[in-house]
């Protein structure tokens, strides 16, 4: 289907939808774009965030005689330090591959490009970097984050070829 023809099947099944809630029946489920989200597991800053802690805790040692702080202030500081990392840790990276877009999390946000904003995907052992027409690259790494590069490869080799996106293997 076209693009102006999914826009108007999106803007009709929402007005049958709020029609059809107005009135007490349930509505019609738009037809649903399928999304392929790949997931990584982020250790290196939960990992450096426990190192500081434990560096924190050993510097100033809250068992000493000598401890001019208040245990309560320090405590709370190491608290949140631990709560920090744990949030880092659950909080999972991940890049999703949909029909015109790819869209992933960074420290300052979402990012999203559409596919003339893409210069080309480059796929090496261990990495996959897309290549953005402005701004820096993404990369995913199989060290750094544990993305399941070799599904990412294969969904996003089909985005490239599917909107002519220059694809390129390199062997390091």
């Amino acid at each position: 289907m076209s693009r102006s023809w999914e826009r108007a099947v999106q803007r009709n099944t929402k007005e049958i939808n709020k029609r059809r809630k107005k009135e007490g029946k349930q509505g019609f489920s738009a037809p649903a774009a399928q999304i392929d989200r790949f997931k990584g597991r982020s250790f290196i800053m939960p990992f450096t965030l426990v190192l500081l802690i434990v560096f924190y805790i050993l510097l100033f040692q809250p068992w000493s005689a000598d401890f001019k702080q208040s245990a309560g202030m320090f405590w709370a500081t190491v608290g949140c330090y631990v709560l920090l990392a744990v949030f880092y840790f659950l909080r999972r990276p991940y890049l999703s591959v949909a029909k015109d877009r790819l869209e992933t999390r960074k420290f300052a946000g979402y990012k999203t490009l559409k596919p003339l904003e893409v210069r080309k995907i480059v796929q090496m052992p261990g990495y996959i970097v897309i290549e953005p027409v402005k701004g820096g690259n993404w990369v995913f790494s199989k060290l750094m984050n544990r993305y399941p590069l070799d599904a990412m490869s294969v969904r996003l080799k089909a985005y490239a070829s599917q909107h002519q996106i220059e694809w390129e293997t390199r062997a390091k």
